[in-house]
């Protein structure tokens, strides 16, 4: 099948861009000693990571619990879960995860080590622990390396935890200037940092850049989006997703309406300098996505353009991947125009 025979709306990836950004990002990483354990919430997509895994990354990271049991029952065995996991519902299945893979936790509070502690003494096996640091996004992770040698302390303390390193997210000069101040206090208690690991798809290309570094967890390389765009990280010829839409309305010259609102593009924003709107249009840039229905996308048509009538076909550059790709059960991976293979969503909605 063709893609122009395919119904709208309907997000739609480019096989061979998306193999040229899985190679670079791995070449990149093989030139400068990183390991690369990709972030699999972008594409929720077992195929997708066999391929990661295939071209050379050490294992997956996931957020959410749920997320990693779809990718244990693909058969991946080494899953490195970043977000705080918090409670005895947790600690139960934690354990039945590593019961069936290699599996390493972030901690930054004593409530989210005993959720460790909880799942290795039931699951009869050790679990690696690194220490959540935050360096600028103001989410999770302990504030000063003091806090985080208290809590390597304790992991070293504890039966069936192993202290593995630090983790972060994003990476920045801050993220580089912690850890060489943790560095100094973890070496003065002769306790080994191995493993520092990092993430964020718009510092990618400068990661080796950081003291320490080991491992980077990028996740939306694999697309791109109109976000890594603005940040420097990608071009638009990077992109290998779009969200293929049609004109359904022309209620007036200066607007057009397509069959994808938020159900489909999501009603996530991006920077002002990356653009109004959104999503980018990318047959017709100056257009603007300006309000979303549930399934009503307004744009707003600029003067002199002749495109837009009912009917046409457009592609939609998502303003953020991650979102877009969870709102569906499948992507269609196409290759010279023609519909190739189908990319199931299995860890679509797996939030818990």
């Amino acid at each position: 099948m063709r893609i122009d025979d395919l119904e709208t709306p309907v997000p739609v990836v480019d096989l061979d861009i998306l193999e040229s950004n899985l190679a670079r990002m791995q070449a990149y990483c093989d030139e400068h000693g990183l390991r690369l354990r990709p972030h699999i919430k972008t594409h929720k997509c077992p195929q997708i990571a066999r391929m990661q895994i295939d071209g050379g990354a050490v294992g997956i990271t996931c957020q959410k619990l749920s997320e990693a049991e779809v990718m244990v029952d693909a058969g991946f065995v080494d899953i490195h879960m970043s977000y705080p996991l918090v409670g005895v519902g947790k600690a139960e299945r934690l354990a039945a995860l590593a019961r069936r893979a290699h599996v390493s936790v972030s901690v930054d509070s004593d409530q989210t080590l005993e959720t460790a502690t909880a799942a290795a003494k039931q699951a009869h096996s050790r679990i690696p622990v690194l220490i959540d640091f935050d360096s600028g996004a103001g989410r999770t992770g302990v504030l000063h390396p003091e806090d985080a040698l208290r809590l390597a302390k304790l992991v070293l303390a504890t039966p069936n935890l192993e202290f593995e390193g630090l983790i972060t997210y994003p990476l920045s000069p801050a993220s580089g200037e912690f850890y060489l101040r943790a560095l100094s206090l973890f070496q003065s208690e002769g306790i080994e940092i191995r493993r520092f690991s990092g993430a964020g798809t718009p510092t990618a290309w400068t990661a080796h850049l950081t003291p320490g570094l080991t491992e980077v967890r990028q996740g939306s390389y694999v697309f791109f989006d109109r976000s890594t765009v603005a940040d420097g990280a990608a071009t638009l010829d990077d992109c290998a997703l779009h969200v293929w839409a049609t004109v359904v309305s022309r209620p007036t010259k200066e607007k057009a309406i397509l069959d994808s609102g938020s159900k489909t593009l999501s009603s996530d924003r991006v920077p002002d300098y990356a653009g109004p709107g959104y999503g980018l249009i990318r047959e017709w840039p100056d257009a603007v996505i300006e309000r979303l229905y549930e399934e009503h996308a307004l744009v707003r048509v600029p003067n002199g353009c002749d495109g837009l009538q009912i009917g046409e076909r457009v592609r939609v550059l998502p303003n953020h991947v991650c979102v877009v790709v969870n709102l569906h059960n499948e992507l269609l991976g196409t290759r010279s125009g023609q519909v190739e293979q189908t990319l199931s969503i299995l860890a679509r909605g797996k939030s818990q």
